[in-house]
């Protein structure tokens, strides 16, 4: 065994027992949310952010489609300084047993993407000058994106609460703005709050289920142009989401079901180009997706 693997099996061994210990500690508490880890942990690197990139996600586990998303967003987005990326884990379900990754592990992996990511930033070399990103893994106990920002606002994790920018994909779009999830009115009034005050940057999605560039591009147009407004959706509120691109065309389709499969067929070179370096190395030393979901 080299000394890299030694560190990483040591490192795994610390993890897991500070991980559930935390999140423990998070579930029997009346806490709607709270950060579990930040990496780097030095608070001279980690200053109160004025843009927190909120990147919320079942990261089962953490793939190269949520490196792209936050790297986008992180060298693209116009948000003001100091920025900050928070991974988000919602654990509304925590009594029951998650699959087919453990909470745990799932946070673990967080945390090593996280670090991933801060080297692949450090590789591109585009950040502002002087700038450092820190990474927040954090949990909450709220399904929904309003009470989500709600939740991370009233933690007075961040304060001042700065402007958070959702990072999601054109299918978390449609749930977003679709009334049925916000009874008892089914109206999309309940998104006043969220709105007023933060952002979503749309990832467009290609596929047969979400329409071409065209079609999605309406989906807000709509908004825009007042026909959304019987739902209770604002003309205004289209100013406050961004449709960005995402995999250029011909580029592999990256997702957390493609990853769990190459590792079921035992195909390690698919593994490679689907998640981080030291993810996979995570996924293979845990052996995690290897049972039937």
């Amino acid at each position: 065994m080299s000394s890299g693997d030694s560190d990483f099996t040591l490192m795994s061994r610390l993890l897991l027992p500070e991980i559930k210990t935390a999140l423990q500690s998070f579930t029997s508490s009346p806490n709607k949310f709270r950060v579990l880890r930040t990496v780097p942990t030095s608070p001279i690197i980690s200053p109160v952010p004025k843009t927190l990139y909120v990147l919320d996600s079942s990261f089962n586990p953490p793939t190269k489609a949520h490196l792209q998303i936050a790297t986008s967003a992180i060298l693209h987005d116009h948000g003001a300084s100091p920025r900050r990326l928070l991974l988000l884990l919602a654990t509304q379900n925590a009594d029951k047993a998650p699959k087919p990754a453990s909470f745990e592990h799932r946070l673990a992996m967080m945390t090593i993407f996280a670090e991933d990511l801060r080297t692949h930033l450090a590789q591109k070399g585009r950040l502002k000058e002087g700038e450092a990103v820190a990474v927040d893994v954090g949990v909450t106990t709220e399904p929904y994106f309003n009470d989500k920002a709600a939740a991370i606002d009233d933690s007075r994790a961040y304060d001042p609460p700065p402007e958070q920018v959702h990072l999601t994909g054109f299918d978390t779009l449609v749930r977003l703005l679709n009334p049925k999830y916000y009874p008892p009115e089914h109206t999309l009034t309940p998104l006043e709050p969220f709105l007023g005050r933060h952002r979503v940057r749309v990832t467009y999605r290609t596929g047969a289920d979400w329409g071409e560039r065209e079609e999605q591009g309406k989906y807000l147009r709509d908004l825009k142009e007042g026909r959304r407004e019987h739902e209770g959706g604002k003309k205004e509120w289209a100013d406050r989401f961004e449709l960005v691109e995402g995999r250029a065309d011909g580029e592999e389709v990256v997702s957390s079901t493609r990853v769990r499969d190459a590792i079921k067929r035992g195909d390690k070179e698919a593994l490679r180009g689907l998640v981080t370096d030291r993810v996979r190395e995570w996924i293979m030393q845990e052996e995690l997706y290897t049972e039937p979901e």
